[in-house]
């Protein structure tokens, strides 16, 4: 049976997972999305399971960014290895990428028998738009503790660089090259 929202435990209520539960919970995750699990690892850890706070859930996910690789697979080995260490961080991982590595490899071989059919590039599209609702949710959710309390200038920050890149076409690293350093600045002096 599967918790609801309501029934999750508050963050500080929640006991850390066990190894078995981190596994289990991850690899839940894994089999939830396709094409990207952010929106349901927020889902999990923070909604479901109590393990983070949003704001906990944010920056583990900002660190994750900074870091090399995929984010959500970063985001499994810094929150398993805060929670069980080494072990916790192997199990995430596994958690994450074993379920989908065997279903990728089934269709896969799925696919180079029958992708050519019309019903199945069909369903591809419907879950590629799915697969785009899911993410603008997750933002939507992201965003809310940028909201909470007095007004700061994160949002601001993004609606400028966003405006720079996206409608304005100004190449994007030059556009970070000159909001990062000062996004950093603003979050410091805000922080003071």
């Amino acid at each position: 049976m599967s918790e609801t929202v309501a029934d999750a435990p508050t963050p500080a209520q929640a006991p850390p997972p066990g190894l078995t539960e981190l596994f289990v919970a991850f690899a839940i995750v894994a089999l939830s999305g396709f094409g990207g699990v952010l929106a349901w690892s927020r889902r999990m850890l923070v909604e479901v399971k109590g393990w983070m706070t949003p704001e906990e859930f944010n920056d583990a996910y900002a660190l994750c960014q900074m870091l090399p690789g995929p984010n959500v697979i970063n985001l499994s080995v810094v929150f398993g290895s805060r929670i069980r260490g080494t072990a916790g961080a192997v199990v995430a991982l596994l958690g994450l990428l074993g379920p989908p590595v065997a279903i990728i490899s089934l269709l896969g071989l799925l696919y180079a028998r029958f992708g050519e059919l019309a019903a199945v590039r069909g369903a591809l599209t419907g879950i590629a738009a799915a697969a785009a609702g899911l993410v603008i949710g997750t933002v939507a959710k992201m965003a809310q503790p940028l909201f909470r309390g007095r007004l700061s200038a994160a949002p601001f920050i993004v609606l400028v660089i966003f405006i720079a890149i996206a409608v304005l076409r100004w190449p994007m690293y030059w556009v970070l090259l000159v909001m990062l350093p000062m996004s950093i600045a603003v979050a410091w002096w805000e922080r003071r």
